[in-house]
Order: C-alpha cells, then sequence, then structure tokens
C-alpha cells in the first residue's frame, strides 16, 4: 500500500513538471528567439525533477523538453531550427541527427543531473552546494552536447546557414557557447537553488526525494 502510494505521488509529481514545462514551452517563456538559436529555460523544470524525482523522472522531463524543442522549431523556425526539427531535414539521416540534437541530448540533461545529485549527496555534499552545482552541470550538459553535436554532425549546414567558412564553424560555436551557455548555467545555478531548496522537504516527507538520507554539512 504505501508503494502504490509513493508510486503515485511520484507521477502526480512528475505530471506537475511536464505540466510546468509544456506551459513554458506553451507560453513561449520556454524557448526564447535569439539572433542565431534559441535560448532556454526548459533545463530548469528537468533538471529540479532529476534533483527531487530521481534520474529516472529527469530523463522523461528532458524528453518533454525535447519535444517541445522539435515542435517550436518546426512551427516556428530561426536560423537555426534544422538543427532542431526532423520536418526541415533533407533527408533520412539528416532527421536522425536532429532527432538526437533536440531529443536525445535533452533526455541526457536528466539522466546526468540525476545522478549527479545521487552521488553528491552520497558525499554528503550539502544542499546549498549540491543544488547549484547540479544546476550549472544540468545546463552546461545541454548547451555541451547540443552545440558539441552540431559541430560534429552538421557543421556544414551551420557554416551555410552562418555564411561562414568550414574554418570558422568551432570558434562560431564556442561563442554561442559563452553567450548563451554561461548566462543558462548561471541562471539554472540560481534558480535550481531557490526552487530545489523549498520543495526538497516536501518531498523528502513524501519519500520521493532522490537523495541519500543522513547528516548534512
Amino acid at each position: 500500500m504505501k508503494t502504490r502510494k509513493k508510486d503515485t505521488r511520484w507521477l502526480a509529481m512528475l505530471a506537475l513538471l511536464v505540466a510546468i514545462e509544456i506551459f513554458l514551452n506553451a507560453t513561449g517563456i520556454g524557448l526564447l528567439p535569439l539572433p542565431l538559436i534559441k535560448g532556454t529555460t526548459l533545463h530548469i523544470p528537468v533538471i529540479v525533477g532529476a534533483v527531487l524525482l530521481g534520474p529516472m523522472a529527469g530523463g522523461i522531463l528532458g524528453g518533454v523538453f525535447g519535444l517541445c524543442s522539435m515542435w517550436t522549431n518546426s512551427v516556428a523556425p530561426s536560423v537555426l531550427s534544422f538543427a532542431f526539427s526532423p520536418v526541415l531535414a533533407e533527408t533520412a539521416a539528416g532527421a536522425v541527427k536532429t532527432i538526437w540534437i533536440a531529443l536525445g541530448c535533452r533526455i541526457l540533461i536528466g539522466v546526468v543531473s540525476g545522478w549527479l545529485w545521487i552521488a553528491l549527496k552520497k558525499l554528503r555534499v550539502s544542499d546549498l552546494i549540491a543544488l547549484p552545482v547540479v544546476g550549472v552541470a544540468g545546463a552546461l550538459v545541454n548547451t555541451g552536447l547540443v552545440m558539441g553535436s552540431i559541430y560534429v554532425l552538421l557543421s556544414p549546414e551551420y557554416a551555410a546557414a552562418k555564411n561562414i567558412a568550414m574554418e570558422a564553424v568551432l570558434g562560431a560555436i564556442m561563442g554561442v557557447v559563452g553567450a548563451n551557455g554561461v548566462p543558462e548555467a548561471v541562471a539554472a545555478a540560481v534558480l535550481v537553488t531557490a526552487i530545489g531548496k523549498a520543495l526538497l522537504h516536501v518531498t523528502g516527507s513524501m519519500g520521493l526525494t532522490a537523495r541519500v538520507p543522513g547528516p548534512q554539512r
């Protein structure tokens, strides 16, 4: 009976976080149009969910993030939407690449964040340190994997989109990482700490939090 109640609460919390992600995407807050690529806040519920509910929930929420990204880039394309929408891909191989970039990379945000949180709690790292560390790590996984995958898989298309030489692609991508990735990591550190700290005692009392019991330092 206790296990069934815990599962129901876990599913309810997961559904709430999914609803928040869909709301952020539907209102335009989740993916913000920038000159070349869409900035995002959709990684925040993914990281928070991974902390509260574990890596599997984080992976599911990352999948929702990825699906939202594919939808938005398909219906409201920007310069780089070809990298996130299988609809805009010219070949089947290109579609597979976009699915990895938009969906696979985002699933890994939640998986990595969830396992990192568990590892930090096993080391008895305090919440006020562990939360911003996981927030920054999750944001960097998003930026690093997405932009790294674009460089490895879609460099010619990226060069054409920016009208630059192939030799300049790496520098341009690193510029995006610095311009987008750093602010997103800082925002994740602040928001994941604030939201996570507020919710940890709630999910912990419900037996849902992905943490290792023990004294905090």
